[in-house]
């Protein structure tokens, strides 16, 4: 009898899944961004569901009959499906587009607590990243106005996060981790960034603290998602530096979708207007591409693909820098011999497959390569000489310089190949727990293997004549004392370099996290506990095998009292932080991998608040604000130390140092002007590190104070004209020093950095602008930009000029962009 009732049961719950069909999909607004927590309801029904931080909704409903689905949210005008009528079984796919209401002006909200401000990430505008103007404009020029996030160079899109280097960041697209070049001296070689702004769809931003799914890198994580088109669409952005284009679209009723980016960039405009002359062709160009595929309602297939094709070519033919002071002017003039000849050719490809076994668990198989071949090579022969620049303010050659007197000259030779082979195998898995207690519990998962196969051939070397005399390097047994004393030792390159390496290096990742959102009464909390492992092997020719492992266990843990009158978060986070050594780190300064090179360490504690209030403005309507404060604290053992110069880091591969790193980060954001975001950054940082214990002094990342501003404004009476401003200001960097300098005998800071970059931007048509010209155009805007529009002398590092006859050196610092004038159109379809 127990059997049978046991079949009748099990033969009604087919009939009921049977008769039940899903409508499911992403909720956009009008800029095709996803929209969070909209409510989706069935008229005259219980069901209902909200869309999650991704846009994304799925629910239930009655097959077979017509239906009512009504989506509503505030400040959005509501969208209503009649009469849907699907069929038993049935995915019906629905991708509503939810417009603004009347007012022409959006609402900024910023009083909501979403699971990302629990976990501590930033979430930026990808419409904002867009708009903003930068030289090197995207995801990285907007982090760099954020607390806790710096950068002293224009020409480059690498960051520093909390006294971290450009290595300690991890960058991930669609949950794949992206790899960047490896041979990258200056800014003006580096060409575009990997994120194609135009494809993205959201944008999340960690200084530190963050989660065990996250890899084993020390400083900060950026996530990003590209968005899957849900009509067709394209756009291009064109300016006197480059063109960006875009096509996306979708097929097969939607089961396929896919978007296209293309961008050609030339930095002429940027390196032509530095004080160097020369001949100078820095091209760069990439392809991009993120594709789906609904294979069926539970599995999805995606694949990003990327080729960059970067050139740089550079012939110097004369400079001359004033320096000195009023009473004591200088200069030096330099004329140069020869040139630089770089490439950089990357390609990269990930599989992603996605498996929704239940509503409640999804499996992910990733797998990727990444190629890489690089290639620098340079000739530069340099001959300067001191003189004074002529001063009368009255003569039509005030500043230039009569007559030098030549001190020396320097060659630079380089001939550095380096190819890389990466590729990566990867499973994720999630499993939510949901509860009609609001509670939300998920379980993550991962595990990863990883080969890369790098080969370098690195030849380089300096020889610097310093008035007829060879300058050799500052060794105690290379004595020194020309001109007064003969020296009979053979002529030797003042820094030189010189190694072939064929390096294997296999890696295998670990990680397991579960997540807590509840409630106690009315307080809302939030736990995350998680731990990962990394085991790494590096071998190679003539390398001795070595295998190593590190475990990192990692907490958060966030709080949201019910209080009536104030709106606060607080949080806490923090863990054991370890970076294995990737190729970079495993080089010292000769050239030399040394396989023993262990994990750098970092316990790190971060307490943070949100403070969200509102604001009465003049005409009495609410503003929204936020206020962001958090206290970081990080205690660096095994550290890896390293020179940095320009942005090229080379490390000492002997974990010959302990760090630590502490500061303060606070911004606050909101509508300072009616329906825009803007916000204002302030950081505090100190970072020290104390080498074979000789006593602790300044990392090379040690830039105490930082300011930054991100600007939204526009007329009131023509809200078509728009400004929008970036404004950075960072203390100097130690570094500049001599090479071969002692960090202990050579404290030396870089001046202030201090830039602001304006863009003024006419909307001619957009979704609250008609026009009858460009009638067939979703927006087109034509703008002009000016970067460093107070025109500061912004240094990155220095040339130490020898002077035998007088026994002194100088410091003549390599100056970056000066003001540039920019114009842009930018239209889409």
């Amino acid at each position: 009898m127990k059997t049978y009732l046991f079949l009748a049961a099990f033969l009604l719950s087919l009939i009921a899944v049977a008769q039940q069909a899903t409508i499911q999909g992403v909720i956009l607004d009008e800029n095709n961004e996803p929209l969070t927590d909209i409510n989706i309801s069935v008229t005259g029904t219980t069901l209902g569901t909200i869309s999650n931080d991704t846009g994304f909704y799925k629910l239930e409903i009655p097959a077979s009959e017509p239906l009512t689905i009504v989506f509503t949210a505030i400040g959005l005008k509501n969208i209503t499906i009649k009469n849907l009528v699907l069929e038993p079984q049935e995915v019906y796919e629905l991708n509503p587009v939810m417009n603004t209401s009347i007012e022409q002006i959006t609402t900024v909200v910023l009083n909501t607590t979403t699971r990302k401000d629990l976990e501590g990430i930033t979430t930026i505008s990808p419409t904002v990243i867009r708009k903003i103007p930068g030289a090197q404009p995207g995801v990285e020029n907007l982090l760099k106005s954020l607390p806790g996030v710096s950068g002293s160079n224009e020409l480059s899109t690498q960051y520093r996060a909390r006294g971290g280097n450009f290595d300690e960041n991890l960058v991930y697209i669609n949950e794949i981790e992206v790899y960047r070049p490896f041979l990258i001296r200056s800014g003006q070689q580096e060409g575009l960034s990997f994120v194609n702004s135009d494809m993205v769809r959201s944008v999340e931003f960690s200084a530190g603290g963050f989660q065990s799914k996250y890899g084993d890198k020390l400083s900060s994580v950026l996530d990003i998602d590209y968005r899957r088109p849900t009509t067709f669409g394209a756009g291009i952005d064109a300016s006197l530096l480059g063109v960006n284009a875009f096509v996306e679209g979708d097929a097969f009723a939607k089961a396929f979708t896919g978007i296209l980016g293309v961008r050609y960039r030339d930095n002429s405009l940027f390196i032509n207007s530095r004080e160097t002359g020369a001949i100078t062709v820095p091209r760069f160009f990439d392809a991009q591409t993120y594709l789906t595929y609904k294979v069926s309602p539970k599995f999805e297939l995606g694949f990003l693909g990327n080729i960059a094709i970067n050139s740089y070519e550079f012939e110097p033919r004369f400079r001359q820098t004033n320096f000195g002071t009023l009473q004591d002017p200088q200069a030096i003039v330099i004329r140069y011999q020869g040139r630089e000849d770089d490439q950089y050719e990357t390609y990269f490809g990930a599989l992603k497959a996605s498996y929704d076994v239940t509503e409640d668990l999804s499996l992910r198989f990733i797998s990727s390569i990444y190629h890489t071949q690089e290639q620098e090579h340079y000739d530069i022969l340099a001959n300067y000489g001191l003189g004074r620049p002529n001063t009368d303010i009255g003569s039509g050659d005030l500043g230039t310089v009569d007559f030098t007197t030549a001190i020396g000259s320097e060659l630079e030779h380089g001939r550095n190949d380096l190819d890389a082979l990466i590729m990566t195998a990867e499973h994720r898995g999630t499993l939510e727990f949901p509860s009609d207690k609001k509670d939300d519990d998920r379980l993550d998962w991962g595990i990863k293997f990883s080969k890369e196969d790098i080969r370098d051939r690195v030849r380089e070397y300096n020889v610097i004549d310093s008035a007829g005399f060879n300058i050799r390097p500052p060794f105690p047994d290379l004595a020194n004392d020309q001109p007064y004393e003969p020296f009979t030792g053979p002529l030797v390159p003042f820094e030189a370099t010189s190694a072939d390496n064929d390096v294997q290096v296999t890696r295998y990742q670990v990680f397991g996290q579960y997540s807590s959102r509840g409630y106690i009464k009315d307080t809302e909390v939030f736990w995350n506990a998680g731990i990962r492992s990394h085991t790494w092997n590096v071998s190679g020719a003539g390398i001795q095998s070595t295998t190593q492992t590190v475990v990192s266990p990692r907490g958060q843990f966030a709080i949201k009292p019910a209080w009536s009158k104030t709106d606060m978060l607080f949080r806490v986070s923090g863990g054991l932080y370890y970076q294995p050594p990737f190729y970079r780190e495993l080089r010292d300064q000769q050239g030399v991998v040394n396989p023993n090179v262990k994990a750098q360490k970092s316990i790190h504690a971060v307490v943070g608040n949100d403070w969200s209030f509102n604001w009465i403005s003049s005409d009495g309507k609410k503003r929204p604000f936020k206020l962001t404060t958090e206290v970081y604290y990080k205690d660096l053992t095994d550290v890896n130390s390293y020179t940095l110069e320009n942005v090229r880091i080379r490390y000492r591969a002997n974990n010959d140092a302990v760090a630590y790193a502490y500061g303060v980060d606070m911004r606050i954001n909101g509508e300072f002007v009616p329906g825009t975001e803007s916000w204002f950054s302030l950081g505090y940082l100190k970072t020290e590190e104390n080498l074979n214990d000789r006593g602790y002094i300044a990392r090379p990342t040690d830039q105490r104070l930082k300011f930054g501003v991100l600007f939204q404004d526009y007329i009131p009476n023509m809200p078509h004209l728009k400004m929008y401003l970036n404004l950075v200001y960072n203390t100097g960097l130690p570094g500049g020093s001599p090479n071969y300098a002692d960090p202990y005998d050579f404290q030396f800071r870089l001046q202030d950095y201090r830039r602001a970059d304006l863009g003024i931007n006419l909307v001619l048509k957009d979704d609250k602008k008609s026009s009858k010209l460009f009638s067939k155009f979703k927006e087109v805007t034509i703008g002009a930009e000016i970067y460093n529009i107070f025109d500061e002398s912004n240094s990155i590092t220095n040339i130490w000029v020898r002077d035998v006859s007088s026994q002194q050196q100088f410091a003549i610092p390599n100056e970056l962009t000066p003001r540039v004038f920019n114009v842009r159109l930018v239209a889409k379809l």
